[in-house]
């Protein structure tokens, strides 16, 4: 055989190889399934309180108010053995941190784990992570901010998780954030959800119904190109940002677009967009209309006003719950099915 004739083959073969290999890509990004839904607790559960990301310093005060907040709701509280330490910027160091978070999804007896704080730091931790166990005792994650990193990854092993209020929320007074802890309760004990949005003129009207999913913008940007990036197809996406200029929310939003992220969406929800920076030379536009403008080519319905994030009103959302959303300017209302 000429060496023209051989090479010719080998360049087919690997041709070949590259479409398979990319279609199977393919099916598995645009693959979709019910998630499942952990049990929802009852009195004499127990719910596990641990920080997988920021630094816990001077924050007692915070973990002993969620224990009480806890018992109040007839739940047995533990906290991981670690949850206090330092390790620079982390509560610990990664492996101190993986240890606490591995334990509690291990537990049988552990019905819920309630994430201290976010930060940074999770993302550090995620491949350590082994959820044989978990998948054999599903229970509830709960957290926002950093915590979207493991909303993330335990979207992708097939189970809903809790994007609400975390340990460190209760330094504010409760009566600031009622309704925080409420939806936070009615969420962990299968209460319905259900929201009606103030309306607004930036609003893309429309109706539509999928499963929720998404968290923080910077979080959910960073998983590109990972195993733990989400799958959107078939999904309405939510999304919240804090302490970004407005060009970084465009960079973000642009990375996402380029990703191929909104193409196969049913929706988008605007959560909570705080402490935007001022940049020396002016955006120019809103923040609304900045995102309406990333979302331009698109034409599935956009509701802003969500209240969730890092707000201190910040309601409960169950992630990988089938949703209907209504969207028009006066109103929006979104629904959970149960």
């Amino acid at each position: 055989m000429s060496k023209i004739s051989l090479t010719s083959i080998l360049f087919l073969a690997i041709f070949l190889l590259g479409i398979a290999d990319l279609s199977a890509q393919n099916i598995s990004l645009n693959k979709t399934s019910t998630l499942i839904q952990p049990p929802y607790l009852k009195v004499g559960d127990t719910v596990a309180i641990v920080a997988p990301s920021g630094i816990l310093k001077n924050r007692n005060p915070e973990i002993e108010k969620a224990k009480s907040l806890l018992k109040s709701w007839g739940l047995h509280t533990v906290v991981g053995k670690h949850v206090f330490n330092q390790a620079n910027h982390f509560a610990g160091t990664d492996d101190e941190r993986c240890e606490d978070l591995q334990n509690a999804l291990d537990d049988p007896k552990i019905s819920a784990i309630w994430c201290a704080r976010g930060g940074y730091g999770a993302v550090r931790i995620l491949d350590k992570l082994d959820y044989t166990k978990f998948k054999m005792n599903p229970k509830w994650v709960i957290g926002y901010s950093d915590i979207t990193a493991l909303h993330s990854q335990i979207h992708n092993e097939g189970f809903e998780s809790l994007h609400a209020m975390m340990c460190t929320s209760l330094q504010d007074d409760a009566e600031t954030i009622k309704e925080t802890i409420s939806t936070f309760k009615k969420a962990l004990f299968g209460t319905p959800l259900s929201y009606t949005l103030k309306g607004s003129s930036y609003n893309k009207t429309g109706t539509t119904t999928g499963e929720l999913i998404g968290g923080n913008l910077s979080i959910l940007q960073t998983m590109l190109g990972s195993k733990t990036i989400m799958n959107t197809s078939g999904k309405i996406l939510f999304i919240e940002e804090i302490g970004e200029y407005k060009y970084h929310i465009d960079r973000l939003l642009q990375s996402l677009k380029r990703a191929g992220y909104f193409d196969n969406c049913k929706g988008v929800i605007i959560g909570d967009m705080t402490k935007i920076k001022k940049n020396t030379t002016p955006w120019g536009t809103s923040i609304e209309q900045l995102i309406l403008d990333v979302l331009s080519d698109y034409d599935f319905p956009v509701a802003f006003n969500m209240h969730a994030g890092h707000a201190k009103d910040n309601r409960a959302l169950i992630l990988g719950r089938t949703v209907d959303l209504t969207v028009n300017t006066g109103q929006s209302t979104i629904i959970f099915n149960n």
